[in-house]
């Protein structure tokens, strides 16, 4: 059911200045960056590997548990279609964290759930142009 690994969260502290470091340090350029009222977010990536993508989160207004998973903050893995990765994935076992997909920034959708060490990770199911 997975398709390829997705993105890497990390929490950040500063916007500006880590979009800074990974864009002059290393070379990724900014695909998408937007806010909503309790977070900015903006994904990263390297033109060799456009597929791949680091997403910066830096919480407006901290809601408390979601901080405290560490400064990387979850992994993420592309599926085609999030309702038929759901069903599949609660069929072997996987209780998600919500009862429906999320939106994403860029208007695709998607769930978290907890891996076998209390890790959290998430299905992105991505825009389809």
């Amino acid at each position: 059911m997975i398709k390829k690994m997705e993105h890497t969260a990390i929490i950040v502290g500063n916007m500006d200045e880590t979009i800074h470091y990974y864009c002059d340090m290393f070379g990724f350029k900014v695909r998408l960056q937007g806010s909503h009222e309790k977070r900015e977010m903006a994904f990263l990536y390297l033109e060799e590997q456009p597929g791949i993508e680091i997403e910066l989160i830096r919480d407006i207004d901290p809601i408390g548990e979601y901080n405290k998973s560490g400064i990387v903050n979850h992994l993420a893995f592309t599926v085609e279609d999030i309702n038929k990765a759901i069903q599949h994935y609660k069929s072997k076992g996987i209780e998600f964290l919500s009862s429906e997909p999320q939106p994403t920034l860029e208007g695709g959708r998607m769930i978290l759930f907890h891996g076998p060490n209390k890790e959290l990770l998430q299905l992105v199911e991505r825009v389809k142009l």
